[in-house]
């Protein structure tokens, strides 16, 4: 599908919530002006999961809100979601584009412009470029991106560019100019004590440097 911005962009997770439920924060990141929703809750059994997909899904539909399912094609066709975010060894591509369909989103998590552009010879939507920044979120990556890594990639493909890692209201900026077509946040809004509030603030940032 054509794909062009996803604006700001939530990963979620209950045990990063600060003992709010997921459920709480999405509501709270959506009345904020949050444009996509990420579920991932590596936590949860798959009933859990499909029981809070709907949920999720019915709060984004409502607020016109994209839903992106983390990694489980499953879970994805369970729930209705817009789409699926899948890692290097997850779901094959093509699996998931055969299943979903042609409307469907589908992201792939990369390091580098050399994964980036074989991610988009792959038929993917976008691609999540990180870590950009340290991030205590996800232990499992390659070396830090950078701003500069950014504009690689840019460069290099014609799919859009999820930044992730490490990015909050203080840096989204150099994230942006540096050509990011999003940014995706975790804990930048799932810790935020007013998560309405910092939702706003990151969409006003990405309103006013988005290219």
């Amino acid at each position: 599908m054509a794909l062009t911005d996803l604006g700001v962009y939530l990963v979620t997770g209950q045990e990063l919530s600060v003992g709010r439920s997921t459920l709480e924060v999405v509501t709270k990141a959506v009345e904020g002006g949050i444009n996509t929703v990420q579920l991932r809750e590596k936590n949860m059994s798959t009933r859990e999961l499909v029981a809070l997909g709907k949920e999720v899904r019915r709060i984004t539909k409502e607020y016109g809100v994209i839903l992106i399912i983390n990694d489980r094609v499953d879970v994805a066709m369970a729930v209705e979601a817009d789409g699926v975010h899948l890692g290097q060894d997850d779901f094959p591509i093509e699996d998931a584009r055969r299943l979903l369909g042609e409307d469907a989103i589908i992201g792939l998590s990369v390091d580098n412009a050399e994964e980036a552009a074989f991610a988009e010879e792959l038929g993917v939507d976008y691609v999540g470029l990180g870590p950009i920044f340290k991030t205590s979120t996800k232990t499992d990556t390659g070396p830090l991106v950078g701003p500069e890594g950014i504009a690689e990639v840019v460069e290099k493909i014609n799919i859009p560019v999820v930044a992730i890692g490490g990015i909050n209201k203080h840096n989204a900026a150099d994230v942006l100019k540096a050509g990011a077509h999003s940014i995706a946040v975790v804990t930048a809004i799932t810790k935020a004590e007013d998560i309405t509030k910092e939702t706003r603030e990151l969409v006003e940032i990405f309103k006013r440097y988005r290219r």
